[in-house]
């Protein structure tokens, strides 16, 4: 068994020991509980009071031991002097009352977020344990102290890597990694006020620095920012898993972890558009096209409207309804929020054309009386609709890409081309471009009660559940028989002290909600819609911000943050640049580099920290078209090499197009280089699983495999993301990359 898999089982084995012991304490607080419950509700009232106590403290700590089911133990710490401390969601004794599991917010675990390579505080390695339910599925090692014993072949992902390079015998490699952790460690330790901009090539470990900066500022404005909470953006649900691995503990603080496409609740985006559709639809002109679209539908009449109502006769005229509007837009509430000022404003307007039989104005309640008549009136309330129509986001941009007219109407600054792009019938499935326009929408439009929804089927749960205890106590003959109550006085009073929702969960549900901090990663990829989206959430503008915009594959992306981002943030933002790859090797990083360059991309200088023996292979292949089994070749010839049962990963990078067809010619290849048995363990894996894969571009970004089989990059440079995809792909390995073409090569690939 490999150095990695006995790691594995020994993680094992201590899990199933906390398990075991929090079994233990579930079962012996049941029992507490129990016995005080059979003491019914007798003696003095003091009596009563102790035992109501001692079931409410022992409720309270049966529930918090069920709720730290998941990720029981998310965490290690090697520390100086060959001390092992295990962090976890709650703090756990043995039956000797020996500490074996510390609690996340306990001072002991302060290291487990604030350590750095600069700053270690006596810690030499730091593990992050990735379960699924009570299983240990992975390990991801950060070594703190590179001069430290510990085994290489012990480390898991980033901290094998970075054990590698500093066993280099050049001083060189030594120095770079110094200079990734001094860089690093600056980034996440940065002031928390403003917005920071993360500038980084590929492997620079943005994403690492991000998720880290943000455990450093959850722990160190703890107060500050578990009331108000952090949103997590990312660019999908890839991203997201990933959070959850590294980051358990993030969920405890009140962490909304989301993509664009589902940044509003309730808004299911599952669908695509075409690059230029999404990048008209990502242009910050779209603020003035809603605020167009809301005021259509706040019209004066082109006439007066005479109306009958019980026999009397009344007229909407056109001034009345022209300052009732005027004057619901002065309260500067959204529109729907508005309409009731001006329903009640045109009502009373109404209702002044009566009077009684002396000519004066109606008495008060007689005048409520006649305001009522008229608000249920359909005329009436046709004709007022008509003049403030009340409608929701959806079917405000609905009625946008559906109707030509409603949409030359509010966007005349889109030509016929660009409108007709956007023509679609009512009903179709929104995308992700759709969900910053969607917001613009909600925040001129008014609020829907997900929120109020949530906390009342919240609450209806809690209430339901005390009316089943409060049943079972009666019928037990535990409660006071001296005193006549019922199941539901007596459930009333179980649920006083229910729960509540939690930060995240009442973020989660209100679109209006906002955050003390936002982290978005792949951020060069967001339009400016998506941005003003993102900033209307943190009002403090206190962000972190990681990308790469020579990474932009969306044409709606940033090219440069200082167009994107200063119209938005004005002076409130910094820039910083991680300028060391430790991902790619240095014959594939400067090769990439020059590619990227040549093509005119807005290249960050990089530096690689390692290079590796053949990192770069060529194989033109003779035809009209890249040969499927030449392909399927070079990868089980990588996937041979790299790929073991526990670890090791090997990708093929196509065309969009290509892909389907590659996909099933490297799973007929892969039985005979690695046997029946691991050809088919690595099919049954979940995709974003699968140790051997065949993905485009796009679905590339973020990640990283051992070793990349690079397919026609003429073909991916001519695609929809056009260089940056190339640029992107050709950064994806660590350890080789083997490129497979028939067209010429771009220019750059040769030095």
């Amino acid at each position: 068994m490999t150095g990695i898999g006995n790691e594995l089982n020994h993680e094992q084995a201590v899990v199933d020991v906390l398990y075991a012991r929090l079994d233990e304490l579930r079962e012996a607080t049941r029992g507490r509980l129990r016995d005080v419950r059979l003491q019914g509700a007798v003696g003095t009232h003091q009596n009563r009071s102790e035992r109501d106590a001692f079931a409410t403290l022992y409720e309270d700590r049966a529930a918090q031991l069920d709720a730290v089911e998941e990720r029981l133990a998310f965490g290690r710490l090697d520390l100086a002097g060959d001390e092992v401390r295990y962090v976890g969601r709650i703090g756990l004794n043995d039956a000797e009352h020996r500490g074996i599991l510390t609690d996340w917010r306990a001072p002991a675990a302060e290291a487990f977020y604030r350590a750095t390579a600069l700053h270690p505080a006596d810690v030499v390695r730091r593990r992050h344990l990735v379960t699924k339910g009570r299983s240990v599925t992975g390990i991801e090692d950060e070594v703190l102290d590179l001069d430290s014993e510990i085994e290489a072949s012990s480390l898991s992902g980033e901290g094998a890597l970075l054990a590698s390079m500093a066993a280099g015998r050049t001083g060189r490699m030594t120095d770079i990694v110094a200079t990734i952790q001094s860089e690093q460690d600056r980034i996440i330790r940065s002031e928390l006020t403003g917005t920071l901009v993360v500038q980084g090539g590929p492997g620079t470990g943005k994403t690492a620095v991000a998720l880290h900066r943000a455990a450093y500022l959850l722990y160190a404005h703890r107060r500050l920012l578990e009331r108000s909470g952090v949103l997590l953006v990312g660019p999908n649900r890839a991203f997201l898993r990933y959070i959850d691995q590294v980051l358990p503990s993030l969920g405890e603080t009140g962490v909304v972890a989301t993509t664009i496409a589902e940044l509003i609740p309730g808004v299911e985006a599952s669908g695509t558009d075409e690059p230029f559709v999404a990048h008209v639809k990502g242009r910050g002109l779209w603020r003035r096209v809603i605020r167009r679209a809301v005021r259509a539908r706040e019209r004066v009449p082109a006439a007066d409207l005479p109306v009958r109502v019980e026999g009397h006769d009344y007229e909407i005229r056109r001034r009345d309804v022209r300052d009732a509007i005027a004057r619901a837009r002065r309260s500067h509430k959204p529109h729907n929020e508005a309409r009731t000022t001006f329903v009640k404003d045109m009502l009373g307007r109404l209702a002044d054309q009566v009077t009684d039989v002396d000519g004066a104005r109606l008495a008060a309640e007689d005048r409520t009386g006649l305001i009522e008549e008229l608000r249920a009136h359909r005329e009436v309330r046709v004709a007022l609709n008509l003049a403030w129509f009340p409608i929701t986001p959806q079917k405000l941009l609905e009625d946008l890409y559906a109707k030509p007219h409603r949409l030359a109407e509010a966007a005349p600054e889109l030509n016929d081309a660009e409108r007709a792009l956007l023509r679609r019938a009512p009903g179709s499935v929104w995308t992700e471009s759709d969900v910053p326009l969607l917001d613009e929408a909600y925040e001129l439009l008014g609020e829907d009660d997900a929120l109020a929804r949530a906390e009342a089927a919240q609450a209806a749960a809690a209430e339901a559940e005390a009316l089943e205890h409060a049943r079972n106590v009666l019928a037990s003959g535990a409660a006071d028989t001296m005193i006549q109550v019922d199941a539901e006085t007596l459930a009333a009073r179980f649920a006083s002290t229910g729960p509540s929702l939690t930060t995240a969960e009442r973020a989660a549900a209100d679109r209006r909600w906002t955050f003390g901090h936002v982290v978005v990663d792949e951020a060069q990829e967001l339009s400016p819609m998506a941005w003003h989206a993102l900033v209307r959430r943190v009002p403090t503008r206190s962000m972190t911000v990681v990308g790469d915009v020579a990474q932009t594959s969306s044409p709606a992306g940033a090219r440069d943050w200082s167009a994107m981002l200063t119209p938005l943030l004005r002076e409130n933002w910094r820039l910083t640049e991680l300028t060391v790859s430790y991902r790619t090797p240095a014959t594939v990083a400067d090769t990439a580099q020059r590619v990227a360059r040549a093509g005119g991309l807005p290249v960050s200088d990089l530096v690689a920290a390692r290079d590796v023996d053949d990192a770069l292979a060529v194989v033109r292949v003779d035809g009209g078209e890249v040969s499927v089994a030449a392909v399927a070749h070079e990868a089980a010839t990588l996937a041979k090499e790299f790929v073991e049962p526990e670890a090791g990963r090997v990708a093929v990078i196509a065309p969009a197009h290509q892909v389907p067809v590659l996909a099933g010619a490297v799973d007929r290849a892969l039985p005979a280089a690695l046997g029946e048995a691991e050809a088919e363990r690595i099919g049954a894996q979940r995709p974003e699983d699968r140790q051997v894969t065949v993905l485009g571009p796009r679905e590339t970004k973020g990640l990283e495999f051992d070793a990349v089989v690079l397919v026609e990059p003429a073909g991916i440079a001519a695609g929809p993301g056009a260089l940056s995809d190339l640029y992107v792909s050709m950064t994806r390995p660590t350890q080789r990359l083997v490129v497979v073409h028939t067209e010429d090569l771009p220019e750059g690939f040769t030095a």
